[in-house]
């Protein structure tokens, strides 16, 4: 059996270099994170064995986020109504909430959002006009998604603030990427009066559309389903947009000639993107896997009971796949071969929509802002969160 590595806060400030010893090393072995919200178990930094895992029916996600939710206190209060979600689940239970969801989450619908998301960016950039800095999660990565997501469930934009649940908001610059027990319980009580205002006056929206949908002709959500398949599809509908556009202006500010090259050439976008997610994907951890029986690793056997994570960030700059790995470039051939979003049946149904976003907001941003460059007074600070990578912080110069 591997070793047991204790992770200490250095960790965050370098977690690229941990992984890349620990796939030199074979790929996978025991550790725990620091922090409160850490768990202990096998880390998966290889591709191929991140990728083989992540399909793999041995590995359960039924009934993981409960296992873990102590550690991060989202089991108390609002329990199963907010965990009774596809990605919490297996088949075939998994199968057929996904049924469900993708019958009106479709791309079609997401295609139809982009005119709407193309406003609120240039909103959000007007407010910058004449200004010399800007701090780009809090002004601009945060609120794009919220709003979004607002707009495809057809809530009032007047409710924004209430349900700006990412946990590196800048409240005395504190946060690890987690949400509290507290918003999750007050996100509880406002969905579920959202989804009651939804079944008294229907619209367009994603939330009418669920409560119309059927598996087979027959079989709805229950009301406990609804509700956490709203909160899942919000929370995973924004925090990771958040992280992979702010990861993204960061990345392109620190490697110029890229940055240069892409606003020469904006049709590039497309493969920038792809090359951002591989590079510094915006989830550190695929979510929590447990064994059901023993499960061969490279460095040992996963016992049953056992939890198993899949780091992404490893996986994704591991030189098996991504020639030269720590070097970004836009026009790398292979960069959408990356596992940012997943692999198997819990690839992320949300993949599109944060694409989407994050092409109009680097397009327009670039555009609008030809000089943008980091920030000298303030420095560029990560979240102290293996699960979730993304910045506390970023602050940039307009001019």
């Amino acid at each position: 059996m591997s070793d047991l590595e204790i992770l200490d806060d250095s960790f965050f400030d370098g977690p690229h270099a941990t992984y890349r010893r620990w796939r030199e090393e074979g790929g996978a072995r025991r550790a725990r994170y620091p922090g409160p919200a850490a768990v202990e178990g096998w880390v998966v930094t290889s591709y191929a064995q991140a990728r083989a895992l992540l399909a793999d029916p041995r590995l359960s996600k039924d009934g993981a986020a409960e296992r873990f939710g102590r550690h991060v206190g989202l089991t108390r209060g609002p329990g199963g109504a907010l965990f009774t979600h596809m990605l919490n689940s297996d088949p075939p239970h998994h199968t057929r909430l996904r049924r469900i969801v993708q019958q009106v989450f479709t791309a079609r619908r997401t295609a139809a959002l982009r005119p709407m998301i193309e406003g609120h960016v240039s909103d959000l950039l007007d407010a910058w006009e004449g200004r010399e800095e800007a701090e780009l999660i809090s002004e601009f990565a945060l609120p794009l998604p919220v709003a979004v997501m607002f707009a495809l469930f057809g809530a009032s934009d007047a409710d924004h603030e209430l349900l700006q649940v990412r946990g590196n908001s800048l409240d005395g610059g504190q946060g690890d990427g987690e949400v509290s027990v507290f918003t999750a319980e007050s996100m509880l009580g406002y969905l579920r009066a959202l989804i009651a205002l939804k079944r008294e006056r229907p619209d367009s929206g994603l939330l009418s559309a669920l409560l119309g949908a059927r598996d087979g002709g027959e079989d709805a959500l229950s009301e406990d389903e609804l509700t956490s398949m709203a909160f899942l599809l919000f929370i995973a509908g924004h925090q990771t947009t958040v992280n992979l556009i702010a990861n993204g202006v960061h990345t392109l500010l620190g490697h110029p000639g890229q940055l240069a090259a892409l606003q020469r050439d904006m049709t590039l976008m497309p493969g920038a993107v792809e090359e951002i997610l591989r590079y510094e994907s915006p989830s550190g951890l695929a979510s929590l896997r447990y064994a059901t029986e023993p499960v061969e690793v490279a460095e040992g056997t996963v016992e049953q009971g056992e939890f198993v994570q899949m780091a992404l960030l490893g996986a994704n700059r591991d030189p098996g796949v991504f020639p030269d790995p720590d070097r970004f470039d836009i026009r790398r051939e292979e960069a959408a071969r990356h596992l940012a979003f997943g692999h198997g049946i819990h690839h992320c149904l949300g993949a599109p929509l944060a694409r989407l976003q994050a092409e109009i907001a680097f397009t327009q941003i670039l555009t609008r802002y030809p000089a943008l460059r980091p920030s000298e007074e303030h420095e560029a600070r990560w979240q102290a969160n293996p699960r979730h990578r993304g910045l506390l912080s970023l602050h940039v110069r307009l001019k």
